[in-house]
């Protein structure tokens, strides 16, 4: 299956995509953990009902609603409807994306509100949690709880943007509502009051991540 979507996805992919591994699964992971591309995962395990030619806006909406739904299938809910122009009243916050780029490429670290956990090293090697260990679920989840104040903050950038460059760092809210982002030098997000704390507990979950891996 996951052959197919990396085949799907190198047939689709355009120069304005974001490819920041030379390896083309790796790069379909990196797009997979914002939770944005429906056509991604047409052929993953994810709801048909958010596939289908006509799907319900109904249907959609409580896939969007339900806690105990998989994180990443209630943001691409939550984002189809976005696209398709219905209202979307929630903002609760359902995931986090760190990237830090080093000189030997991206680390990124994706937590979600359900307790799932991704991480790609900059050498290509990656750690998938399916929300377990406990250690590991519960601090991805301080991570996206710490979030939540940034997410609701002004000025934040509403859209993606190519990874980040060398020296600075990148916080994706990924709510209900859509897209907040926060980046900067570390020295400038380490400051922020709102954005601090979730790179404290994006450090601590990662130093729990690099354990489980050793």
């Amino acid at each position: 299956m996951f052959k197919k979507l990396i085949a799907a996805f190198s047939s689709r992919r355009h120069a304005s995509a974001a490819q920041p591994y030379k390896q083309d699964e790796l790069n379909l992971m990196y797009q997979l953990l914002f939770c944005d591309d429906p056509q991604l995962v047409q052929q993953g395990p994810e709801p048909a009902s958010l596939f289908g030619t006509a799907p319900d806006p109904r249907v959609v909406q409580t896939i969007g609603e339900d806690p105990a739904e998989e994180s990443r299938v209630r943001l691409l809910a939550w984002q189809w409807l976005r696209a398709a122009g219905q209202p979307v009243a929630s903002r609760e916050l359902l995931g986090v994306v760190v990237e830090v780029p080093l000189e030997g490429g991206l680390d990124v670290l994706a937590a979600y509100a359900d307790g799932t956990v991704r991480y790609i090293h900059h050498t290509g090697r990656v750690a998938v949690f399916e929300g377990a260990p406990d250690n590991v679920a519960q601090q991805g989840k301080l991570l996206v709880h710490a979030a939540i104040p940034l997410a609701s903050a002004k000025g934040l950038a509403k859209h993606r943007a190519a990874p980040p460059v060398l020296g600075n760092l990148r916080l994706s809210l990924l709510a209900a509502d859509g897209l907040h982002v926060r980046d900067g030098t570390f020295g400038d997000v380490d400051r922020d009051k709102l954005a601090s704390p979730v790179l404290k507990q994006a450090q601590r979950l990662l130093d729990i991540v690099v354990r489980q891996g050793s």
